[in-house]
């Protein structure tokens, strides 16, 4: 016999104490993960680091007028019933405000951690492309490949090749280069 899972609405999930890890609301749904580990969070902040310094650039250029921030783990209010927590955002120019930010950002970045699933990631995916995103990356740091979501196709950097974005004139991002910098942070955490 299968489990009962309760729904739950986005009043009910934001009056949730606070503990660790992430939840997230999928249509409804908790979703607790664990908290993230050490290389995990390293990768988000490069990826943070790297994005905010090519915005400022596009910006300082004339270009990307379409995106407004660079966000870690910002939390968007998608639907009624569906609350995100990407790892890194990027909101769009004109990005709804209320108590949160209302819809998708314009690119969502998850870093998969191990006990993310493939179900999972893809469901999540969907929802960010539903609501509006523009674009969705999702890091392997295992494989260290990054499969980049657009309505209606979807592409994969390999781990010797350059993430472009033409939402980001400007951003080459060498994955081989900037994750070789991660991991040789992570046996060093005092760097």
């Amino acid at each position: 016999m299968g489990t009962v899972k309760t729904l739950l609405t986005f009043e009910e999930f934001e009056q949730l104490p606070d503990q660790p890890g992430k939840c997230e609301l999928v249509r409804g749904e908790l979703i607790e993960l664990p908290p993230a580990d050490y290389e995990h969070h390293l990768i988000a902040h490069l990826i943070y680091d790297l994005l905010k310094d090519a915005l400022q650039q596009a910006h300082a250029h004339g270009e990307a007028a379409g995106l407004a921030r660079v966000f870690h783990e910002m939390g968007y209010l998608l639907t009624a019933e569906c609350w995100l927590q990407p790892d890194v955002s990027v909101t769009p120019a004109g990005q709804r405000i209320e108590k949160y930010l209302i819809g998708a950002p314009a690119i969502a970045i998850e870093v998969i951690s191990p006990g993310n699933t493939a179900k999972r990631v893809a469901k999540k995916t969907e929802l960010y492309l539903e609501c509006g995103a523009l674009e969705v990356w999702c890091f392997f740091p295992k494989t260290k490949r990054v499969t980049i979501r657009v309505p209606g196709s979807v592409r994969e950097v390999a781990a010797d090749g350059i993430l472009t974005t033409p939402l980001l004139p400007g951003l080459a991002l060498s994955l081989q280069r900037n994750l070789r910098r991660v991991i040789a942070t992570s046996s060093h955490p005092t760097a």
